[in-house]
């Protein structure tokens, strides 16, 4: 969420081999190009979107009025695009841009959603203030001067970016819960149609290897209590979408291993949350010890070419190591590195996508308020051994 670090910039550069990842450009040039072209795309998109629901809000007031309550500030746009009172072509020709710009063409529930900025503005606004309806900009928004939005006639509007509002705003976005658990299963499915091998040949391939309590055990590490900094978000913002990305070595041959770890509950910054979630499963990776790299949700990402960039620059990076075995579990920060090198720089100067970062956690260990290397993250991690019955 923060500009990437001092000392991770320096810890990546001193890095073996991190030299080497960082002139694999196949992987790292698609990325950069199509997440440029993505956001502008979408920052027209929502444009027209909140220009066109501004003009139509006479037709939508009372769905809205029966469907933003204290307990939910939001509707999916499919809400308005089926309740047949105003005209949808705008709506649905923006959402099939966003779908595309994801790479998320198969979806066929809408992607936008129509959320109040705020729960302090719901009073005024159920008492009848005409609100505004804006959307994020595009770039680093710790550059942002202001944020565009329309009034009920259709008319722009400049507000503060960090100053929140007193009048009631609609924000025009992503859905962020439905686009990255959409986004989640495509990567997914990148990772394991590369050739990953699985579930229950990684389990007899490493059972020796595992610290379990039998042969049939399941041995994992929870994460117990996680917390991320404040890092003053705009108020347009709203809450984040985290998820994980674990990285080691395949425990039956020299290629990398990938696993996604969805974090749904982490929402705000600031907040201590106990999920009790299973994040590493050991039997995916070899020498017992794996990496874990923190990252939000973002409007503009492509799933499908973030998967096949990270997973190619980890192969890359496999590839320059002529013997794993020699060097052991001390090759998985260069994953790491090559894959975080893989990242657009864009990602390192807005408040989304790179979190922070963990490298080599072990199995059958406890991380106690352990600090990522960012300093944006920390975490309670302990092991967990599941048995079969």
């Amino acid at each position: 969420m923060k500009k990437l670090p001092t000392s991770l910039m320096l810890l990546l550069s001193m890095t073996a081999f991190a030299g080497q990842a960082s002139t694999i450009t196949p992987a790292e040039a698609k990325p950069v190009s199509s997440q440029v072209k993505a956001k502008a795309n979408l920052t027209t998109s929502k444009r027209l979107m909140a220009q066109d629901i501004s003009r139509q809000y006479s037709k939508i007031s009372s769905l809205l009025h029966s469907e933003i309550t204290q307990y939910n500030l939001k509707v999916n746009v499919d809400n308005l695009l089926n309740a047949n009172v105003m005209d949808t072509k705008q709506l649905q020709q923006a959402d099939l841009s966003i779908k595309s710009a994801k790479g998320l063409e198969s979806v066929t529930e809408s992607l936008v959603e129509l959320r109040l900025a705020h729960e302090s503005m719901l009073a005024a606004w159920q008492a009848g203030e005409s609100p505004l309806f804006a959307f994020a900009p595009e770039g680093n928004d710790s550059q942002w001067d202001y944020i565009e939005a329309y009034d009920v006639d259709g008319n722009i509007e400049l507000l503060d970016a960090y100053e929140m509002p007193e009048r009631p705003v609609f924000v025009v976005g992503v859905d962020g819960q439905r686009s990255l658990k959409e986004g989640l299963q495509v990567m997914r499915s990148v990772f394991a149609g590369e050739g990953q091998v699985s579930k229950s040949a990684l389990r007899s391939v490493s059972a020796n290897a595992s610290i379990m309590a039998d042969e049939d055990s399941l041995s994992t590490t929870v994460i117990k209590h996680i917390r991320l900094n404040d890092d003053q978000e705009p108020w347009i913002s709203g809450d984040a979408e985290i998820y994980g990305i674990v990285n080691g070595v395949d425990p039956s041959r020299d290629e990398p291993y990938l696993d996604i770890v969805d974090m749904p509950y982490l929402d705000n910054d600031g907040t201590t949350y106990s999920p009790n979630q299973i994040a590493i499963y050991w039997d995916r990776y070899r020498w017992s010890a794996a990496d874990m790299i923190l990252m939000e949700h973002d409007d503009g990402t492509n799933y499908k070419e973030l998967a096949t960039a990270l997973l190619e620059a980890a192969t890359a990076i496999m590839r320059l190591i002529p013997d794993p075995a020699v060097q052991g579990y001390a090759i998985i920060p260069q994953i790491t590195n090559g894959i975080i090198s893989a990242m657009p720089d864009a990602w390192f100067t807005n408040d989304d996508d790179y979190v922070d970062v963990y490298y080599t956690l072990f199995e059958g260990r406890t991380y106690n308020d352990h600090m990522g290397a960012g300093g944006n993250a920390k975490t309670t991690f302990e092991p967990l051994t599941i048995p079969s019955r």
